[in-house]
């Protein structure tokens, strides 16, 4: 946080082609926020995407809309994958990403899915952290009483990337008093 009103990293990013067919750099830019406006750096943060063999078909990670927070996933599946109500799938993106150290790549449901068909994410944000390089899939679970089906392609799920705080911890003997105390789990009620 810096005197002038504090500093975030909230990013955007852009595709670039990479010398190889198969690995693509996703161009995160880092921006900071003074007095209430957002202002972006151009300083890039990369992340490396590669394309699992047989998906070269299939878009990037993309935003649908100019200040979309996430980047729409696609499925990688090789023939329609129909989820009945109640079950639960793990569908592949057809990717591996290198998230840069001090970033997280959040995997959330699409709104549009949960609201019209049901179906969300159980591990909801799933987190990708910056040292897996395992392949890229989203836990769909169908949470409605009709079956879903799914598509070579449809668009899944969201990937935000976000900064990454570490934390320490420090062992004390009792924490301060707050007005709120022990108060959780609804204790302020709804209305």
């Amino acid at each position: 946080m810096d005197a002038g009103g504090g500093e975030s990293r909230l990013c955007t990013y852009s595709i670039l082609q990479g010398s190889s067919a198969a690995l693509k750099d996703i161009r995160i830019a880092a921006s900071k926020t003074h007095l209430g406006r957002t202002q972006v750096s151009s300083e890039p943060v990369w992340i490396q995407v590669e394309r699992l063999p047989g998906t070269e078909d299939l878009p990037l990670p993309q935003y649908q809309t100019e200040h979309a927070s996430g980047m729409d996933l696609h499925a990688a599946v090789g023939e329609p994958l129909v989820l009945e109500p109640g079950q639960t799938a793990l569908v592949p993106t057809g990717l591996r990403i290198a998230i840069p150290v001090g970033y997280e790549a959040q995997i959330r449901p699409r709104s549009g899915l949960a609201l019209n068909h049901g179906i969300t994410l159980l591990n909801s944000p799933g987190t990708v952290d910056a040292d897996y390089r395992g392949p890229l899939a989203v836990i769909l679970h169908n949470s409605s009483d009709k079956p879903f089906t799914i598509s070579r392609g449809d668009r899944i799920a969201q990937m935000v990337i976000a900064p990454v705080c570490r934390a320490r911890l420090q062992v004390v003997p009792s924490l301060d008093d707050t007005s709120r105390g022990p108060g959780g789990f609804g204790h302020t009620g709804i209305a």
